[in-house]
C-alpha cells in the first residue's frame, strides 16, 4: 500500500471507531473466501461492520480515535468488529463459530472504551436482543397494572350487587 492509502485507511478506521459502542477483535485463521464472505454477509445483515487491516494500521486508528489497551491484542491475522449493538454483534460471531469449528476466534474487544476479554463476548452472545428485553419490562410492568385493575373491578362489582340487592330488599319491603 502507498503511504497515502495507509494514511486514508486509518483515517477511516478511526472516524468509524468513534461512532461504535462495540469493538471487537478476532483471529479469521482458517476461514476460507466462501466462509469469510458469508461472515460479512451475516455482519452486514446485523449492521455491524468486519475490517480486516494490518494490525499497526489498526493500533493507530485506535489511538487516532481515543481507544487505549488494544496493542495486546492485535497479533497475528485480526478482523476489526465494528458495531453499534454489542450483543447483535456477538451474537453474530458466535453462532458463526459453533457453525464453523469455532472459528473466528475472538482475541477480545472494547464495550465503551471498557476492555473485554472473550468470554464476556461469549456472555453477551447469551443474552436477549434489546427488543426482547424492551418486550419483558413492558410484561413485567403491565402485570401488576393488570392484576389492579382486576382487583378494582371485582371490588366495584361486588359494591354494584350489594347496591341492587339493597334495592330488591327496599322493593320487597315496600
Amino acid at each position: 500500500m502507498k503511504r497515502s492509502d495507509k494514511e486514508q485507511a486509518v483515517t477511516a478506521l478511526s472516524e468509524q471507531m468513534r461512532g461504535i459502542k462495540a469493538l471487537y477483535f478476532t483471529d479469521f485463521t482458517g476461514l476460507n473466501v466462501k466462509r469469510m464472505t458469508d461472515l460479512r454477509r451475516r455482519f452486514r445483515k446485523a449492521g455491524v461492520q468486519y475490517v480486516v487491516i494490518k494490525n499497526t494500521l489498526a493500533l493507530r486508528a485506535a489511538s487516532a480515535s481515543g481507544l487505549t489497551g488494544v496493542g495486546d491484542r492485535l497479533t497475528g491475522p485480526t478482523g476489526v468488529v465494528l458495531a453499534k449493538d454489542p450483543v447483535a454483534a456477538a451474537k453474530v460471531l458466535a453462532d458463526f463459530a459453533k457453525e464453523n469449528d469455532k472459528r473466528p476466534t475472538v482475541k477480545g474487544g472494547m464495550l465503551d472504551g471498557v476492555a473485554l476479554t472473550d468470554a464476556q463476548i461469549k456472555k453477551l452472545a447469551t443474552m436477549p436482543s434489546r427488543e426482547q428485553m424492551l418486550a419483558q419490562l413492558v410484561t413485567s410492568l403491565e402485570s401488576p397494572l393488570a392484576s389492579f385493575v382486576g382487583s378494582v373491578e371485582g371490588i366495584l362489582r361486588n359494591f354494584v350487587g350489594v347496591l341492587e340487592a339493597v334495592k330488591a330488599q327496599k322493593e320487597a319491603a315496600a
